[in-house]
């Protein structure tokens, strides 16, 4: 039994950071390092600076309240510098799906389809506007 012990406290010294603890059940140089790292995500009021157009597209549809790099990713560099970062075009078939392929766990009133019978592979921007997905009718419209 203490070969066991000493085995183990050895073990413990050599696997679990110096750090581990200082700040409770944590590593303490986790915060420092978290810190050191590049900011990623500009926050979409850097993207709504100027991309108007897409939040008053936005301000019509039920995607209101996404920010945008939920969907985008990470635009940081895209902020810093628009003229030579130019982000990917988004594969809104997948996209899409993420949130809204149907899920017995969603809400009855979120919008979902089971994309394999809706679209059958094709891409969501096809017949939806992503910023305002709603398929508008002639009527809708002229209103």
């Amino acid at each position: 039994m203490l070969i066991a012990l000493v085995v183990f406290i050895a073990l413990r010294a050599a696997v679990v950071p110096r750090s581990f603890g200082q700040y409770g059940h944590y590593r303490g140089s986790a915060i420092a390092e978290i810190a050191a790292r590049p900011i990623a995500y500009a926050g979409h009021q850097v993207c709504e600076g100027c991309h108007t157009d897409v939040v008053d597209q936005k301000k019509l549809g039920r995607h209101i309240n996404v920010p945008c790099e939920a969907c985008h990713g990470a635009q940081a560099k895209h902020a810093d510098d628009p003229a030579s970062v130019k982000p990917p075009k988004l594969d809104t078939a997948i996209l899409c799906a993420r949130c809204h392929e149907a899920n017995s766990a969603k809400p009855k009133n979120f919008p979902q389809v089971v994309t394999a019978d809706h679209s059958g592979g094709i891409a969501c921007d096809t017949c939806h506007t992503p910023h305002k997905p709603k398929i508008e009718t002639a009527t809708e419209a002229k209103k």
